[in-house]
């Protein structure tokens, strides 16, 4: 008979030692969630893990400019409105529309 745990990694396995918090703005925090609900992701951090790796596997990556901010690293931008938001981005991150 098989073990229904084979082949799935258990929490322990994973090995992630370091904890990261980040503040989010009410339009950040939704822009996440709406793109996590949208592709069924099971929590917040998987979204977060998914998004860190294909912005970090982009093509034309933009490295930070020295003396740059964490507030000039926003999710979204209340003056850009009605600009694409994460949820209207395929998986490379172009537009789809």
């Amino acid at each position: 008979m098989k073990d229904p745990k084979a082949g799935k990694k258990d929490m322990a396995d994973l090995n992630r030692g370091e904890r990261l918090q980040i503040m989010l703005t009410e339009d950040e925090l939704g822009a996440l969630d709406d793109w996590r609900f949208s592709r069924r992701m099971p929590s917040r951090a998987a979204a977060v893990r998914e998004l860190l790796k294909r912005g970090l596997a982009a093509e034309g990556f933009l490295s930070a400019e020295q003396g740059s901010k964490s507030k000039d690293y926003g999710v979204t931008d209340p003056r850009a409105e009605g600009e694409a938001r994460l949820d209207d981005n395929d998986a490379s991150g172009r537009s789809a529309g």
